[in-house]
C-alpha cells in the first residue's frame, strides 16, 4: 500500500523507536535479579523510545499536538491535529523478557483517528491503517477480520487486570460467562496488538476495561478498517471516553456482546 506522507513519517518513527527498544530488550535478561533495577531500566527504555518518537513526529509536523503515556500532553499550534503515542505498550512483558510488546502511534484530526501504526519490533510486524483505506500488515498483506461464525470455534483476547484495578471482579464474571461458550480466551497483555490481531483474524474478538486513549487509539482504527465492529462493553459507552472496548468480527459481535452485557 502506498501511504500518505503522514503515515510514512509514522512508520519511520515507529521503526526507529523499535530498534532502540529491541536493543534494550536484549539487555533485560542480563540485569541482576532486582525488580527495582529491572523496572527502572524498562522505564528508561520507554522514555528513550518516546523521546525518539517525539523528535521524529514533532520534528516533521511542528504544529501538531502531542499526547503520550510517559510525557503527557503538549498543545500544538494546530488545534485540530495531534499525535497519540504509547512508546511501549506491554511494559510488563518487556520487563519479563517476553517478546510481545509494541510501539503505538495514532494521528487524530478533528477528534477522529485518521492514521494508525502499531509496530511489533520483536517480530518485525508493522500493522497500519488510514481511515477509509483499509488495514495492512508489512506493506503487502491487506488484513481482514476472521470469518468464523460459531462461538465454540472462536478464540478471544481478554486481558485480566492486575489485582489493584477495580474491574477485576467484573472481568472474572465476564470470563465465567464467555469461556464455556468458546474455544479459548487468551491474555497476552498488549491492548494495541490484541486489536491488531483481531484485524488480522488471529483473534476473533477482544474486550477490555480501564484503557487509556493511547492504549487503543491506533489499534481501534486498524481493527475497524479490517472490518471489526467496535463499541464499548456497555452500549452506552464510548471507548475513547470510558476506556471500555469490545471488538469482534461481524458474525460474533452480537453473541459476544450478549454474554458480556448480561446483568
Amino acid at each position: 500500500m502506498q501511504g500518505t506522507a503522514n503515515l510514512n513519517i509514522m512508520m519511520k518513527a515507529a521503526r526507529k523507536a523499535g530498534r532502540s527498544l529491541v536493543k534494550d530488550f536484549r539487555e533485560v535478561e542480563n540485569l541482576q535479579v532486582s525488580m527495582k533495577g529491572a523496572g527502572d531500566f524498562v522505564a528508561k527504555a520507554a522514555i528513550a523510545a518516546e523521546a525518539i518518537l517525539k523528535e521524529e513526529l514533532l520534528g516533521a509536523r511542528t504544529t501538531y499536538g502531542w499526547l503520550a503515556e510517559e510525557g503527557g500532553e503538549i498543545a500544538g499550534e494546530d488545534p485540530t491535529r495531534r499525535w497519540i503515542v504509547d512508546p511501549l505498550d506491554g511494559t510488563t512483558n518487556f520487563l519479563h523478557g517476553l517478546p510481545h510488546w509494541a510501539v503505538s502511534i495514532a494521528l487524530e484530526h478533528k477528534g477522529q483517528i485518521v492514521s494508525a501504526v502499531v509496530y511489533d519490533a520483536a517480530k518485525d510486524e508493522m500493522f497500519f491503517a488510514e481511515r477509509g483505506a483499509g488495514a495492512w500488515l508489512n506493506d503487502k498483506l491487506r488484513m481482514r477480520v476472521s470469518g468464523r461464525r460459531r462461538m465454540i470455534e472462536a478464540v478471544f483476547a481478554a486481558p485480566v487486570p492486575f489485582a489493584a484495578k477495580k474491574t477485576l471482579p467484573a472481568t472474572f464474571k465476564d470470563l465465567a460467562r464467555v469461556m464455556p461458550e468458546v474455544a479459548g480466551v487468551r491474555q497476552w497483555g498488549v491492548s494495541s496488538l490484541d486489536l491488531c490481531y483481531v484485524a488480522a483474524g488471529r483473534f476473533d474478538g477482544y474486550w477490555e476495561r480501564e484503557l487509556q486513549i493511547w492504549d487503543m487509539a491506533a489499534g481501534h482504527l486498524i481493527a475497524k478498517e479490517a472490518g471489526a465492529l467496535i463499541e464499548g462493553i456497555r452500549e452506552d459507552q464510548d471507548p475513547f471516553e470510558n476506556g471500555s472496548v469490545l471488538a469482534a468480527n461481524g458474525e460474533l459481535f452480537k453473541p459476544l456482546a450478549k454474554l458480556l452485557r448480561e446483568v
